[in-house]
């Protein structure tokens, strides 16, 4: 494929398997977590950051404002997440969507699951801050994209890469797609 790099030599294949069903992943994130409700999520103490801020030397003359990331991943959204990975075979949640990719490394995971044929779900995480700060705790993994087969975290797109290339990830989508 044009849009692969070219050291990239897997031979793409169709899965053969008598059938496959994925579920769709109509929209995220579901009914069940109300992202915007502050009740969805526990609340972070500016106070007490600020004063940590103040014990480590760092003075600010302006209001500033902090994120509370340490409690991105709620009971409610890891539940969600949950059900998203192992209600699906293969999940990419990715900057963007699988027709209009947002960024190079979610562009080239989108391009080698389709070079692969491999049916696939994909999340943007980009409409949503609580979402992408959870998924980096729920995965333990910084960055993006993420890529899950059968329910596990599998990786970003070096990872992807680097077992398309050696044929690792033509066979765990076969295995995965396969049962």
């Amino acid at each position: 494929m044009a849009l692969l790099h070219s050291s990239m030599t897997a031979t793409p294949r169709a899965f053969t398997c008598k059938s496959v069903s994925v579920g769709k992943v109509a929209s995220f994130p579901p009914p069940l977590v109300n992202f915007a409700s502050p009740s969805s999520y526990s609340p972070c103490s500016l106070t007490g950051v600020t004063n940590n801020l103040r014990l480590l030397g760092v003075k600010s003359n302006k209001a500033t404002t902090f994120r509370c990331l340490a409690a991105a991943l709620t009971p409610e959204l890891k539940s969600t997440l949950d059900k998203v990975v192992t209600g699906n075979k293969v999940v990419l949640f990715m900057k963007g969507t699988k027709d209009f990719p947002q960024c190079g490394f979610s562009h080239t995971v989108v391009q080698i699951l389709k070079s692969l044929n491999a049916p696939f779900e994909t999340v943007n995480i980009l409409e949503n801050e609580m979402l992408r700060q959870g998924l980096k705790e729920y995965s333990s993994w910084p960055t993006f994209p993420q890529l899950y087969i059968e329910g596990e975290f599998f990786g970003g797109c070096d990872i992807t890469v680097e077992a398309y290339k050696n044929g690792e990830l033509q066979e765990l989508l076969e295995k995965a797609l396969c049962t």
